[in-house]
């Protein structure tokens, strides 16, 4: 299973947030490349860069900070927030992502996404299914669509997207543990999806119980930060 840690970046700072509430920022690290390095350093290979002001502004904001960790490590980077125009997607895998992430696009403009896969090709995009009682949520989860989650896997499977990670926004940030029922379901469904699970983690049995049930890998934020998880129980993970 891949070890996915995650850095949100605010003014170029490495932050989390609690269920998406920008009122509830955190500095965790001045520097983004810092954390990444530390990551790096501890054998992990996979990094979840998320840029919480591009979210906000609906345009790509802290690209720079993806560019100088993807010039200074040689760590797998997928790249979301804020992703809403054809420049935008080119600026993320110029800027050295492997994976541009995406969300909300998906949800409100089925046909600007599709035409990127045309483009871009599957492969290079990591799909975000941000949830709150099994609806999406959109905006950087300010905002609750009527998209029931099936449907909208389903939709963008049958388009050839093979990577796509959940977030229940009712978990993130809270150290309450993941929801595994949620993604016992997803993975029932789709068998044959590379299922990420993201959000919820409190400790290593967490992510023990995430791979048992069969994800392909788990995002983690906080429980990192917090000293809940240390890197090194990380590592051991297969």
């Amino acid at each position: 299973m891949e070890i996915i840690p995650a850095i949100d970046i605010i003014d170029g700072k490495c932050v989390r947030l609690t269920e998406g509430d920008y009122d509830t920022v955190k500095v965790y690290n001045q520097d983004p490349l810092d954390a990444a390095r530390q990551f790096e350093d501890a054998g992990l290979t996979r990094l979840h860069l998320v840029d919480l002001d591009g979210a906000k502004k609906g345009a790509v904001t802290n690209w720079k900070v993806l560019e100088k960790i993807a010039a200074k490590t040689k760590m797998v980077i997928d790249f979301g927030g804020g992703i809403k125009t054809d420049t935008d997607v080119r600026i993320v895998l110029e800027s050295g992502a492997a994976y541009a992430t995406v969300g909300s696009i998906a949800v409100k403009d089925e046909e600007t996404f599709s035409s990127w896969l045309t483009t871009f090709g599957e492969d290079k995009f990591m799909l975000g299914a941000d949830v709150k009682d099994e609806k999406i949520t959109v905006g950087g989860w300010l905002e609750t669509t009527g998209v029931w989650v099936y449907d909208f896997i389903e939709k963008y499977t049958a388009k050839g997207v093979t990577k796509i990670f959940c977030t229940d926004v009712s978990k993130d940030g809270k150290l309450e543990g993941p929801s595994i029922d949620l993604y016992k379901n997803i993975i029932e469904k789709f068998p044959t999806l590379h299922f990420i699970a993201s959000g919820g983690v409190s400790n290593i049995n967490d992510v023990y119980q995430l791979a048992e049930i069969g994800c392909k890998g788990v995002i983690i934020g906080k429980a990192i930060y917090e000293g809940r998880v240390t890197l090194q129980e990380l590592v051991k993970v297969k």
